[in-house]
């Protein structure tokens, strides 16, 4: 039987996740592991232990391993950290916001939202009118990156405030975790969901939460899923040392064991941090001088991802704009805002400075609606 032999990739994925990874990443996936193996066990083990330490250097927190993409991760934790008598409030300004929210609906967990709009910031203090009007609330949510959008949610000032009313605190970090810095006990966090297709650069497949313990130890029973139950994956994992209860994607953690290697070997979060931040900053730079307006004031934008309003010409079409770059080696992503029309690119995963150089180029010979004349 003939061996094929893969070409690189044709294009860079400028997104949000799944991203660009490097070839060590993906070669990691060529080795097959069995799932009930020691040796394989103790890489879940690693894995869990280094979450932690980068999540925190708080002893008093835990992590676990959950089957399928982002949402899966939210979802467990959502469907299972709140009591039958409790009720959640999702502090949404965006669609990975209003996501939790159908989450809850869908559970038949009660749930309120503080809808602040998709480009306006979360108002700390109409948190605190919003938790002294109702003390049926026990758990309050945010996403800290709001993806539709790039806007970076102040997830430190909103745990200050939940904590001072005594409710528990979920973070939805999916798309900043391993790229922007934060300590969960700063953040006064109790839940944090991630994806292993993010910052940490690994590949699609699996969602992780890092938990503190003793919230985690609160909600045994309380899951109303099967496969979704966070507190019996987490006990399985603990005592069977890094086995999963269903069959896990190993491959996939094994990409991922790898990717932590090369986050340490990048110099850890720090040093990831400044280069999407470098990325960022010649990508907005760049794109304000070809005549595109980013959606976001620079004081709510991420370093993640960043929204541009499209051209008002008449002769733009997305479809086409994506179609030329593509072509030229870079896929960009839609736009998510309902009342906008925007698009969106990412520069996170393994994209460097020259990439976002060569992305303005190609955008540059791209721009097919404008009249040379004009030009």
């Amino acid at each position: 039987m003939k061996v094929e032999q893969y070409p690189d990739n044709p294009y860079l994925l400028l997104t949000p996740g799944p991203l660009s990874t490097t070839k060590s990443v993906k070669g990691a996936m060529l080795q097959d592991w069995c799932t009930w193996d020691d040796d394989y066990n103790r890489i879940v083990q690693q894995i869990r232990e280094e979450l932690v330490s980068l999540a925190t250097v708080d002893p008093g927190y835990t992590a676990v391993l959950m089957q399928g993409s982002g949402t899966f991760g939210v979802e467990s934790v959502i469907t299972t950290a709140v009591p039958q008598d409790g009720k959640l409030l999702v502090l949404a300004n965006g669609a990975y916001g209003h996501r939790m929210v159908k989450i809850a609906q869908r559970a038949g967990i009660p749930v309120s939202v503080y809808e602040c709009g998709e480009t306006e910031a979360l108002d700390v203090d109409h948190l605190v009118d919003l938790l002294k009007q109702d003390p049926h609330i026990t758990h309050v949510s945010v996403v800290h990156c709001e993806t539709t959008t790039g806007m970076l949610n102040p997830i430190s000032d909103i745990g200050a405030m939940v904590k001072c009313f005594d409710k528990v605190y979920i973070v939805d970090a999916m798309s900043s975790f391993g790229g922007i810095r934060m300590d969960m006990g700063e953040v006064r966090a109790d839940f944090l969901i991630s994806s292993a297709n993010k910052c940490i650069q690994g590949v699609p497949g699996f969602s992780f939460v890092v938990a503190r313990q003793t919230e985690l130890n609160k909600i045994r029973g309380r899951a109303r899923s099967l496969s979704l139950d966070l507190f019996d994956q987490w006990e399985t994992m603990e005592n069977h040392q890094g086995k999963w209860r269903f069959t896990s994607p190993t491959h996939v953690v094994r990409a991922f064991a790898q990717a932590l290697e090369e986050l340490k070997a990048e110099g850890g979060i720090e040093a990831r941090s400044r280069r999407y931040h470098r990325n960022n900053r010649l990508l907005v730079g760049g794109m304000r001088k070809l005549g595109f307006r980013p959606l976001l004031l620079d004081s709510l934008q991420s370093p993640i991802i960043t929204a541009f309003h499209s051209p008002l010409d008449s002769g733009y079409e997305f479809k086409q704009f994506y179609d030329l770059l593509k072509e030229k080696g870079f896929v960009i992503y839609p736009g998510k805002v309902t009342d906008q029309d925007t698009f969106r690119i990412g520069n996170i995963g393994d994209i460097h400075p020259a990439d976002v150089t060569r992305l303005l180029e190609a955008v540059k010979s791209s721009m097919y609606w404008i009249n040379p004349a004009d030009a």
